[in-house]
């Protein structure tokens, strides 16, 4: 097996993130691997049987949100010593965004939780599961324990 070249950390900021963090970092530097970080912010979406369709949150605090997402990023990204072309905020499904960046930047690894911050997710299928069952490359989901 051929060693990593490029590896993508799938960034969700939970609690559990450090050591999701952590594992990316060091197996980068086993590795002597370039080490990227995404995280994906999910469509902010409401429904409301009044109006028949799904409406949008207002757009001011998307915005918000989007700039609470870069600024956590940064910090990450700084603390990991990643470079900023490296560094991608996207939004959309976590698992659909994840596999593009991945497959657009050539990544032959990606690391994610095992387990994510939503719990109506374990109902539809985690992200770290999507992941592992569509991307072209190599997942590793670090095992993530409650305390």
């Amino acid at each position: 097996m051929e060693s990593y070249k490029h590896i993508l950390l799938a960034a969700d900021f939970s609690d559990h993130g450090v050591a999701v963090a952590t594992r990316a970092k060091d197996l980068a530097d086993k590795y002597q691997a370039k080490l990227s970080i995404v995280h994906v912010m999910d469509n902010l979406l409401i429904t409301d049987a009044a109006y028949g369709s799904t409406i949008p949150f207002d757009l001011d605090l998307t915005a918000e949100l989007m700039a609470a997402a870069k600024n956590r990023l940064a910090k990450l990204a700084d603390k990991l010593a990643i470079a900023d072309d490296c560094r991608w905020i996207e939004t959309g499904s976590p698992k659909l965004e994840i596999i593009r960046v991945a497959e657009e930047n050539k990544i032959d690894l990606i690391v994610v939780g095992s387990h994510g911050r939503h719990g109506f997710a374990l109902l539809l299928g985690s992200t770290a599961n999507g992941i592992l069952h569509h991307a072209q490359c190599d997942v590793l989901a670090v095992r993530l324990y409650d305390k």
